[in-house]
């Protein structure tokens, strides 16, 4: 079995991958062009209108149709106001996968502050459907480890895993 599978193939559980990124709502520098010597004047608003986060779910399981789960949050930069997801926004989000794949999940993530900190490490052990992953930190190019015969970084981690969370070493 591929790699990073086993864990998800034991428990019959989905295997999604996670990831998030975000982008201001403020318009980009405009150009254009003008007669030499006379420098054109394009108004764009300063401030813009927030920030866009958005966070989301890759679903694979052998037998059934893969599945993209996402949240997508609008920032207006008020005071107070968080600039990105926080642990009860993922944890919504697993929320939301689980009761829509109707199954136990294993997710993959990277080292991201809010997947590492005590209070998702709270929410994850309180989810016993809830099986995490984590990536390392650096991941050498797997073509090497590849053509030199050695285990995969996915398959160690599953052959590996014991508890709620794994880490992935290459």
């Amino acid at each position: 079995m591929a790699g990073g599978k086993t864990v998800a193939a034991e428990r019959d559980a989905w295997l999604c991958f996670e990831d998030e990124a975000g982008q201001t709502l403020r318009p980009p520098k405009a150009h254009t062009w003008g007669r030499c010597g006379q420098t054109p004047v394009i108004p764009v608003s300063g401030k813009g209108s927030g920030r866009v986060s958005v966070a989301g779910l890759v679903c694979v399981r052998p037998g059934d149709r893969s599945r993209l789960i996402y949240r997508v949050l609008v920032h207006r930069g008020r005071k107070g106001e968080r600039r990105s997801f926080a642990e009860t926004d993922y944890a919504a989000l697993q929320d939301a996968a689980h009761q829509r794949l109707g199954g136990s999940i294993t997710v993959i993530w990277d080292n991201l502050n809010t997947h590492v900190s005590a209070a998702m490490r709270a929410l994850i052990a309180s989810r016993d459907w809830l099986r995490v992953i984590r990536l390392p930190a650096y991941a050498r190019t797997s073509t090497r480890s590849r053509a030199s015969g050695r285990i995969s970084s996915a398959a160690w981690a599953t052959s590996q895993s014991r508890g709620s969370m794994t880490w992935l070493r290459s």
